[in-house]
């Protein structure tokens, strides 16, 4: 599935909900996630616009397999001189492009008839009843795109159309939704997007350039999240060509940014009108969201449920893209207070479907009667996703944390494996770096090419990004923990910390005492085993759990030592890691940089990155990053999983018999895809 689209969605539920179209999980960005259990959140979950925990990156397309959540990114710099402009405005576009790839390559032929994976007989009808994969639990707000609130779950991908949609069995590219052609100037300084002249919107009205130009404005105004603003720092601005054409101008050539422009939502420019004026976007707030997707706002009980119903009068209901999805005439979300109530409400049959993180849960209280009967079935599904980073994230802006031996130091005391097997029930497998499983990461020593792009900054980075790729310390085989420990006093000791008086001080007398952040008194059972080890070394980490608005505000001012955070993966990086490492997000409150990196040299790597015009020229970078961030030990990694976990109802629910590769959200997919079965 595309990144891109994906990231434009969980842009737009900032720490929450999943987004619109399969392949792009709403519409997001990075998401940000307590990864403390390896198994409370979606990795979807935190799509940095709504407000929950997790970080995904960016607009773009993007995949994971994170066993916790995902959340928004920015992208970054870049200036343009008028005389571009001027060549970009004069070009005249050829239009044929039924949709945009990132390498140049569409699985799907101009005139296709469906996506592979959909089933194009499936009936309309019934309801899908699941839960809320939101950490607030309840929302406040209808407008998924604001800073301050919580909105429902799922609203995004349910309600808002974007020119471009992908696809789940291919990543890197979108076909035309609202837009019906799309052509990117030769020399990639714009991009330029024709409506179908047949998309509405709710009220019934026509989707306009002009409203594709309003949503753009609005999303890069003051009111909404900052990660919009980074993703697409390098759009120079939009123009209204006519009645139903748009052009993107960039900054400079990006190949990513068809796909994030394409991938942003679109709204009417009527939401939050208030007699004939339209109202400050952030006094949008419980105005019903005025989008032009399969569904629309039904039935609310505030605190218990919200359900979306299906407009049988969707005006893409027979594009190739929409064929044999959205078949559920109503999708009833349900809201519980917790894991224990929702297992025990699907044991009871209050709804159909729940997706599982925890390992403990998946192997020991997924039974009962209606898994005897077969009502209820359990499903692990493979993906192809990137493991994405789940991690322990140092904050290095605090005085303590800002030496990279001490940082390493503190990850040598996690024993992985054995809380993988005490506590697992070896159902993971360990994170290593940024881009596992796919063509990004790094392996061995640096080739030629990463050598080019380090070299000029050797001195400003650890000497081991020169030599193996970094791997994280293990304590099986002739590996062990009080081997790992040792190797940890002595570089604590090299930093100046030693043994004294009870605890480990440096040369000014202060203990080295440290605090973890939590919004979760479930995840001491997981940071436990480490507190403890660290005890060994004279460290103090003590677990802070706090309520999730706490939480949430402490994270956006960076008032943390360590919490944890699931990152989510892409097989094609780019602008959003510049909210997630880049200089200016270290110093920008609310954007994703929580580790508070500010280095020359990721900013230069992610820079090569971006602009990249070919796969061979993106991978040095986007493996060259890898080698600085891991070796720099920002981030202790944790663990991934290769499956989804679901127990659904199978007398109610039928599906396509095979899940898309890469299925990043388990829910939109079944929302998106699957089926009411006629009851007898």
């Amino acid at each position: 599935m595309n990144k891109y689209m994906r990231q434009t969605a969980k842009m737009l539920e900032k720490y929450a909900v999943q987004a619109s179209y399969p392949g792009a999980a709403g519409a997001c960005v990075a998401v940000k996630c307590p990864a403390t259990l390896p198994a409370k959140q979606p990795a979807t979950e935190r799509a940095r616009k709504t407000g929950q925990n997790c970080r995904m990156q960016g607009f773009r397309f993007s995949q994971s397999n994170s066993t916790q959540g995902t959340r928004p990114a920015r992208p970054t710099w870049g200036r343009w001189v008028l005389g571009m402009v001027a060549a970009v405005l004069a070009a005249v576009p050829v239009w044929a492009a039924h949709g945009y790839a990132l390498w140049g390559d569409l699985k799907y032929p101009a005139g296709f008839a469906h996506f592979d994976y959909v089933n194009p007989q499936a009936p309309k009808g019934g309801e899908l009843r699941l839960v809320s994969n939101v950490r607030t639990s309840t929302f406040d707000k209808y407008n998924p795109f604001t800073i301050k609130g919580s909105a429902p779950a799922y609203l995004s991908g349910r309600m808002f159309d974007s020119l471009l949609t992908g696809s789940l069995d291919e990543t890197a590219a979108g076909y035309g939704l609202l837009a019906q052609d799309v052509v990117v100037a030769p020399d990639g300084l714009s991009a330029t997007f024709r409506l179908r002249p047949e998309a509405t919107f709710h009220n019934g009205s026509p989707v306009l350039a002009k409203d594709v130009k309003h949503s753009y404005d609005t999303l890069m105004g003051p009111h909404t999240s900052p990660a919009y603003k980074t993703a697409l720092e390098d759009v120079a601005g939009l123009d209204v060509l006519d009645e139903r054409t748009v052009r993107y101008r960039f900054k400079k050539p990006n190949r990513e940014l068809p796909l994030t422009v394409g991938g942003l939502p679109v709204f009417s420019h009527e939401w939050g009108m208030e007699n004939g004026r339209a109202k400050p976007f952030n006094e949008v707030v419980m105005d019903k969201p005025i989008g032009s997707g399969p569904y629309t706002i039904g039935p609310v009980r505030f605190g218990k449920d919200i359900t979306y119903v299906r407009n049988p009068a969707y005006w893409g209901r027979n594009l190739p893209v929409r064929v044999g999805s959205g078949n559920f005439d109503r999708i009833t979300v349900k809201i519980y207070k917790d894991n224990t109530a929702r297992l025990e409400a699907l044991k009871a049959g209050e709804f159909d479907l729940m997706r599982f993180f925890s390992a403990g849960d998946w192997a020991r209280r997924v039974t009962g009667k209606k898994f005897n009967t077969g009502e209820l079935v359990k499903a692990e599904l493979t993906h192809r996703l990137p493991t994405g980073f789940q991690s322990y994230v140092f904050n290095s802006r605090r005085a303590v944390l800002k030496d990279v031996r001490v940082r390493q130091a503190l990850g040598l005391a996690m024993d992985y494996e054995w809380m993988n097997r005490q506590m697992f029930y070896n159902a993971y497998q360990r994170v290593n770096g940024l881009f596992g499983n796919t063509d990004c990461a790094a392996t061995g020593e640096p080739g030629a090419g990463e050598l080019a792009l380090l070299s000029p900054w050797r001195s400003q980075v650890p000497p081991a990004v020169f030599g193996p790729m970094a791997k994280p310390p293990r304590t099986d085989g002739e590996h062990s923990l009080r081997g790992n420990l040792l190797q940890a006093k002595a570089l604590l000791a090299e930093a100046g910390w030693v043994y004294r008086d009870g605890a480990l001080r440096n040369a000014q007398g202060q203990a080295l005492e440290l605090e973890y952040l939590d919004s979760n008194e479930s995840g001491a059972r997981v940071v436990t085993p480490w507190i403890r080890n660290l005890e060994k070394l004279g460290v103090t980490l003590k677990f802070r759990p706090v309520d999730f608005a706490l939480y949430q505000q402490r994270l956006q001012k960076f008032e943390f030592d360590i919490t944890g955070m699931a990152f989510g993966g892409t097989h094609n990086p780019g602008q959003e890691y510049a909210d997630l490492f880049g200089s200016k997000a270290a110093a920008t409150e609310d954007s994703g940089n929580f580790a508070g990196v500010a280095s020359p040299t990721v900013d230069a790597l992610i820079t090569a990155m971006t602009a990249a015009k070919t796969k061979a020229e993106l991978l040095p970078a986007c493996r060259a990053l890898e080698r600085v961030i891991a070796h720099s030990h920002y981030l202790v990694p944790q663990w991934s999983a290769g499956t989804h976990r679901l127990a659904y109802n199978a007398w109610r629910l039928d599906r396509p018999a095979t899940m898309p590769p890469y299925t990043q959200g388990a829910e939109a997919w079944v929302m998106d895809t699957w089926w009411f079965k006629a009851l007898p």
